[in-house]
């Protein structure tokens, strides 16, 4: 075999091919045939203009680093749907680059020394007020940046800023429009309104109602697709055991923290509050701590002082004594002065939150070091803990081994000591027990792995130190619940549905009835108005519905009244009667007019550019791979 291929090689077709590899070598490199093996698409191509493969990963990793960073310190990257995540970055680029083509076709551009300026005042790449070079690569470095792709971004969003602040800038409002605006918004109505209660419970389920909403709403009654799973629970606590540390170990942690340890200060002071109120300015409690500093520097006693006029209630009884503290206790401004302060030295008035203080210093003390009597029980935790992170990461090495040559967990529950549990069923929503309500449990439990091979999973962890793998149990397919099994269900549906109903006709009735004349009482005598005069758009003492159905109607004539139903939280309803409109007053300073007539501008201009972005988008031709 290995001659035919030979003597194959040496004909003319064999060194056309070798003739077109060198020559493809020597122009573009290895990389231009990997690349003819490997071409992918682009994810999208927008009005002919790609959108590279490199852009949508940098746009992802960006946007995946935000979503932890808000998850906070219990982040777990496997909640992060990677599906939504790219195509929620790619719906931005493609928008982005839509926006992009509009700005410059419409002439616009942005000078660089504009993105040099930009980039200099950005705070984050700034040293003491100063912007910073090494500062300025390792946030972008940090972000997944070069200099010259920031740069690029800078001017792309500057583009688009520019493009929307010409339709911003571009609007205007009449002095007739504000008017119009400002008596609208201050405009008082005068109403009253009555409820009518829901009472489902009144409402009898006819059987033959029931079973035609049953037929209707079948598919709302299927069981989700369920898994049991059996489990092992690795935990590092469970390998913490402070009594087994031996006196060696303890000692050799002790002098460890001997070796780092360094004293620190510690300064017994004293103050006096003196705070600000509604009767006591800023101003006048400066002046009342400076004569305060005036009565000490003249021998009055400190203690006294602070006992007869500190406003700090936890330390005026004990003569404004706050005893030995270190640094990070107080907040800055108080520190600062306790610490440049000498023994005996009362501080000048300074100023925090809480008011203005007066600090004096009693003694200054530096921590000694501790013995090993005195830490001996943290000590024992600590090396505890460090021995039981060694042990769990050994044992979790072995759980991985056990549980991957095993069709089952027993081997594992058997060597490590484990006990092997079982969670109820859930869906694929999770369940509520810590283990079945974890994501990544769930997407093994119902992955191929567990699911269809019936095979144990990887470990999966749960938390910073706790590990399980687990295994199926019992799996049960979505069916079709029985009409006894929801009827209850169906039944309460089908009583606030028609209690709905039946109310807001009773609702309908009695406006008709009362358009025609009828008093309330007539209608109900135990029901009675609610009156309430010149309600304003933001009044709290009606409910939502009732104002805003109260602001829809139009005004009445004369000393007629016009009604409508609102339909409340629950199902219930509302009556409401209109009795009289007062316009608004236009009085207005130049200056709130002219802030006015921008913002009204402002928010033009915004919908504007938006109506703008939306139709650049319906038109665009976007192809997704």
């Amino acid at each position: 075999m290995l001659q035919t291929i030979r003597e194959n090689s040496q004909g003319m077709i064999a060194k056309v091919i070798v003739g077109l590899i060198a020559i493809t070598f020597a122009l573009w490199g290895v990389e231009s045939l990997v690349s003819l093996a490997n071409q992918e698409p682009a994810p999208a191509e927008v009005n002919g203009e790609e959108i590279t493969r490199p852009a949508l990963l940098q746009g992802m990793e960006q946007q995946r680093r935000q979503l932890l960073a808000q998850m906070g310190e219990n982040a777990d990257p496997a909640a992060i749907d990677d599906k939504l995540l790219r195509q929620m970055v790619l719906d931005g680029l493609i928008q982005r680059t839509v926006l992009l083509q509009s700005a410059e076709e419409m002439g616009m551009s942005m000078p660089e020394q504009v993105v040099d300026q930009v980039i200099v005042g950005t705070p984050q790449f700034q040293v003491d007020g100063k912007f910073d070079r090494n500062q300025f690569q390792a946030v972008l470095r940090s972000a997944g940046f070069t200099p010259l792709m920031y740069r690029d971004l800078v001017r792309k969003e500057k583009l688009i800023e520019q493009q929307q602040a010409g339709f911003m800038l571009s609007e205007f409002t009449t002095g007739a429009e504000i008017e119009q605006l400002v008596a609208l918004d201050r405009q008082t109505r005068d109403l009253a309104y009555v409820t009518l209660q829901l009472d489902p419970a009144s409402i009898e389920v006819d059987e033959a109602d029931l079973e035609a909403a049953y037929q209707s709403r079948m598919d709302a009654f299927m069981t989700p697709e369920q898994v049991a799973v059996d489990y092992v629970l690795l935990s590092q606590a469970d390998f913490a055991d402070p009594d087994s540390v031996t006196e060696a170990d303890l000692r050799a942690a002790y002098d460890q923290m001997l070796a780092g340890y360094q004293a620190q200060e510690e300064r017994s002071a004293r103050h006096i509050l003196i705070d600000i109120n509604d009767d006591r300015d800023a101003d006048a409690a400066l002046a009342k701590a400076q004569e305060l500093r005036e009565a000490i520097a003249g021998g009055a006693d400190f203690a006294e002082l602070a006992r007869e006029e500190s406003a700090d209630l936890g330390s005026a009884e004990q003569g404004g004594d706050l005893g030995y503290n270190g640094t990070g206790v107080f907040v800055e401004p108080f520190e600062d002065a306790l610490f440049a302060l000498s023994p005996g030295e009362v501080s000048e008035p300074v100023r925090t939150e809480f008011g203005y203080h007066l600090i004096k210093l009693d003694d200054v003390r530096e921590t000694e070091v501790p013995s090993l009597a005195e830490v001996e029980m943290e000590l024992r935790d600590q090396v505890a803990q460090d021995q039981a992170e060694m042990d769990y990461v050994a044992a979790l090495e072995r759980l991985a081994d056990l549980t991957f040559s095993s069709s089952d967990l027993q081997a594992a529950a058997e060597e490590l000591s484990l006990e092997i549990r079982s969670t109820d069923l859930f869906s694929r929503e999770g369940g509520s027990d810590p283990v079945s309500s974890s994501q990544r449990v769930v997407e093994a439990a119902f992955g191929d792995q567990v699911l269809n091979d019936q095979l144990n999973s990887d470990p999966i962890e749960l938390s910073n130190g706790e590990t399980v793998v687990v295994h199926l149990k019992d799996h049960q397919e979505p069916r079709q619940r029985t009409l006894a099994e929801v009827r209850d269900q169906l039944v309460a549906q089908l009583q606030q549905q028609q209690a709905v109903d039946r109310l807001a006709a009773q609702a309908q009735e009695w406006v008709d009835r009362l358009e025609q004349g009828e008093a309330l009482d007539q209608i109900d005598p135990d029901k009675r108005w609610t009156q309430v005069e010149a309600a304003d758009r933001g009044a709290e003492n009606l409910p939502l519905p009732v104002l805003g159905k109260a602001f829809a109607l139009p005004a009445p004539e004369g000393d007629a009244r016009v009604y409508a139903t609102a339909e409340l939280a629950g199902g219930a309803y509302a009556i409401v009667a209109l009795e009289g409109v007062t316009p608004g007053s236009t009085d207005l300073s130049d200056q709130e007019r002219q802030a006015l007539g921008s913002m009204i501008a402002n928010q033009r201009g915004q919908q504007l550019y938006q109506q703008h972005a939306s139709t650049l988008l319906e038109k665009a031709e976007v192809e997704r791979n």
